[in-house]
């Protein structure tokens, strides 16, 4: 489905990799994606479902001490006010805001607790073209597509009261408030889009946990197994949830997401 982003909404996300090439390869093979080179912005590669616009790639060249990963962007009505605003209230500028043509305006922050989280202020680019939506355990207009944003933390309650008060989640919904699972969706209106996890009782030592993306497939164990095939590993093997058939993968250059689809 096509979508609305309001402010906070996860709107956007970007693969830092060490090697394009491979990861249009593994992608395409994956989720059916198709990639473009932007040359005007450094080889940025738009990659496309459908001939729709689901996420983009920078190369990784070392330069900057990062590892590979999945960034997700969230929407802002004004990128720099939004950066102030998170190193008002504990966060870091790792990438400061600034123009992309006319695309937009974007920025990197690490939020208070540490983990990463981009910022995009639309301008010609609205963000991720197609969606898929995710409700009471059943997938739709998922195949291929993002479908789902999830803050794992430490720091639950002070992470909440960081995206309440930076992003303006105005209205999140709390799922789940016992020591066994605390979990809160972004808002309470459908589509949902994510939430926050308080992981803290499975991150490694250290960790400080980070965002993850969750993209959407036909058969998660088929997918699972082509994951394998194509270089990847399995970080978490395929099981039915309250919220669909989950697994969490990575990708042949250790770069961890999740795959999602409809109880087999």
């Amino acid at each position: 489905m096509t979508y609305t982003f309001r402010s906070g909404d996860p709107c956007w996300v970007e693969l830092f990799t060490s090697d394009p090439d491979r990861s249009i390869a593994f992608y395409g093979e994956l989720l059916g994606w198709t990639a473009e080179r932007v040359e005007e912005f450094g080889g940025y590669i738009n990659f496309a479902h459908d001939g729709v616009l689901v996420a983009g790639g920078m190369h990784n060249d070392g330069s900057t001490g990062g590892p590979d990963q999945w960034t997700v962007y969230l929407a802002s009505d004004d990128a720099q006010a939004t950066a102030d605003a998170a190193v008002a209230h504990g966060g870091q500028v790792v990438v400061p805001a600034m123009p992309v043509g006319d695309l937009g305006h974007m920025a990197v922050l690490a939020d208070a607790a540490g983990s990463g989280v981009g910022i995009w202020q639309p301008g010609t680019h609205r963000g991720i073209g197609a969606l898929g939506v995710v409700g009471d355990g059943v997938w739709s207009n998922h195949v291929g597509n993002p479908s789902w944003f999830e803050l794992h933390t430490r720091e639950y309650g002070a992470e909440l009261d960081f995206y309440r008060t930076v992003f303006g989640w105005q209205d999140p919904f709390t799922v789940a408030d016992t020591p066994e699972f605390r979990y809160t969706t972004i808002h309470s209106a459908t589509p949902m889009l994510g939430g926050v996890l308080d992981s803290a009782a499975f991150l490694p030592a250290g960790s400080p946990g980070g965002w993850r993306v969750y993209f959407g497939v036909e058969d998660v164990d088929a997918a699972v197994k082509t994951v394998v095939a194509l270089g990847g590993s399995v970080e978490r093997e395929p099981e039915n949830t309250p919220y669909g058939r989950l697994a969490a993968v990575v990708d042949p250059g250790g770069v961890s997401f999740s795959l999602g689809g409809n109880k087999g």
